[in-house]
């Protein structure tokens, strides 16, 4: 995102309130607030599981569920274990889904500058088992849509 032509810039040519990144850091704001979207992506559902995956404390795993319910990221979604009382688990909903794209280019830029041994998943067509990438394309090119990508771990990676 560079603009070449222009050497020094004073200020940015689009403003704060009418940009999409700055937009979104108005939700998407925080370490733990990826962190969640990234378990909810994985199948993590229950609250005691985000907790123990990813090691946030109480009160901002509440917080930041409760944001991204008001966001319509996350929809809650009852479940009951045996006799016990209905308890909700979190999903993604169709909005929350959408954040899969951003989430899986911030994991490739990872993946390529911070991991030492490289991605511990693989990305592929759900339908054809084609392997993956996330990149920028021509607008006529098809895209491949969130529901149609399986996200695969790499079985040498999975040490916990």
């Amino acid at each position: 995102m560079s603009n070449s032509d222009t050497i020094y810039r004073r200020h940015s040519p689009v403003p704060l309130d009418k940009c999409g990144a700055a937009l979104a850091t108005d939700i998407i704001s925080d370490r733990w607030t990826i962190l969640i979207m990234r378990e909810a992506f994985y199948g993590v559902m229950r609250y005691d599981d985000f907790r123990a995956d990813i090691g946030i404390p109480r009160s901002v795993l509440t917080d930041r569920l409760k944001r991204l319910v008001d966001a319509e990221m996350l929809k809650r979604i009852p479940y009951r274990e045996g006799n016990s009382r209905t308890r909700y688990g979190y999903a993604p909903t169709e909005t929350g889904l959408t954040f899969g794209l951003p989430l899986l280019a911030l994991m490739a830029w990872g993946d390529t500058h911070l991991a030492e041994h490289g991605s511990a998943i693989k990305i592929v067509d759900r339908s054809t088992g084609t392997k993956l990438k996330v990149a920028i394309v021509p607008e006529d090119t098809p895209e491949i849509g969130i529901t149609d990508v399986r996200i695969v771990p790499k079985q040498s990676e999975m040490t916990r």
